[in-house]
């Protein structure tokens, strides 16, 4: 190659170059055109959908385009990071991204990664945890049920949304902590594992705070949470922290795009959500389901999901559930 031609080439590449950022920066200048697509992977009307419908409202009125909430459920949360790797990283396709995801690689074969193949825009919250049993059972505190699982050892049965999920994952935490052996009952939802509480059919159950309506009836003892303080509507509840097990599980979550999303999308985007969960109703619609604000900016929440990933792989190792 003659220096001619190199330096001509040179030229061509450099310029071809400053054309594609040229281009990413007038997409980002005029962002958003249309309408967004934000996929959330649990059912419409729970605890997650409902204040990311709220929250999408608010966003919507702040970027002056439509954001269009679209339910894909399954597999415990996670479709939404599945659908993001077969969208366009343009910044109209969001997904809610669940803890699940960060255990993803660990436990099937996927051809991504949440690390390399997630932008996050933004952390959003967490949910409260706990565990319930009937108010008619002989245990009355988290004192008892260890109590009663030491008598009765892989006999105490628990409900769970689902096997593998973080309830799961947490409560085998917490039986190696408290050194007990308890029976797990998976069930699909949220729903069903408190019907089965309520009904009978399992002696208790580690949830979100789908059951606050039902303590709040008599129809449920709450016995201990998991947040890193009690909570508010049930201030006499203690913390597994109180009872001697280092442990906080409030799974959070927040907002992610495609990869390589042209950064000043990304910031547009985190800006708007951020004064969007600033607004009184979104903090309203999380009060519902006894959930409180987790802001992370796009950096923050990229090294959670780090360390969160680390962190997944050491529980499920630990617990032998690694099964890649």
């Amino acid at each position: 190659m003659n220096r001619r031609h190199f330096l001509n080439t040179s030229g061509l590449a450099l310029l071809a170059g400053s054309s594609v950022f040229a281009a990413a920066s007038a997409q980002a200048s005029d962002y958003p055109k249309r309408a967004i697509r934000l996929m959330v992977g649990f059912p419409p009307g729970g605890s997650t959908d409902g204040p990311v419908r709220v929250l999408a409202a608010n966003a919507a009125t702040i970027l002056g385009q439509p954001i269009v909430v679209e339910n894909r459920v399954g597999a415990g949360g996670v479709m939404p990071a599945y659908g993001l790797q077969s969208a366009p990283a343009d910044g109209y396709t969001l997904g809610i991204i669940a803890l699940g995801v960060f255990r993803l690689p660990f436990r099937t074969e996927i051809k991504w990664s949440p690390i390399d193949d997630i932008d996050y825009v933004v952390g959003l919250t967490g949910y409260s945890f706990g565990i319930v049993v009937p108010t008619d059972s002989p245990i009355k505190t988290w004192e008892d049920y260890v109590a009663y699982a030491k008598a009765h050892p892989g006999e105490l049965t628990y409900a769970s949304p689902g096997p593998v999920t973080t309830n799961h994952l947490t409560m085998e935490q917490i039986s190696r902590a408290a050194g007990i052996e308890l029976n797990h009952v998976p069930y699909k939802g949220s729903g069903e594992s408190m019907l089965a509480v309520l009904s009978g059919q399992v002696q208790s159950a580690a949830e979100t705070s789908a059951w606050a309506p039902h303590v709040e009836s008599g129809k449920l003892r709450l016995i201990v949470v998991w947040g890193d303080k009690r909570m508010s509507r049930f201030p006499d509840v203690p913390t597994l922290k109180e009872k001697g097990i280092d442990l906080v599980q409030t799974s959070p979550w927040g907002i992610g795009v495609r990869a390589g999303t042209d950064p000043a999308i990304i910031g547009k985007l985190h800006d708007a959500f951020r004064q969007a969960m600033q607004m009184p109703n979104f903090a309203e619609a999380l009060a519902v389901y006894d959930m409180e604000p987790m802001y992370m900016d796009p950096e923050q929440y990229t090294r959670f999901a780090r360390e969160t990933m680390a962190r997944e792989k050491n529980i499920l190792e630990a617990l032998g559930l690694n099964t890649r």
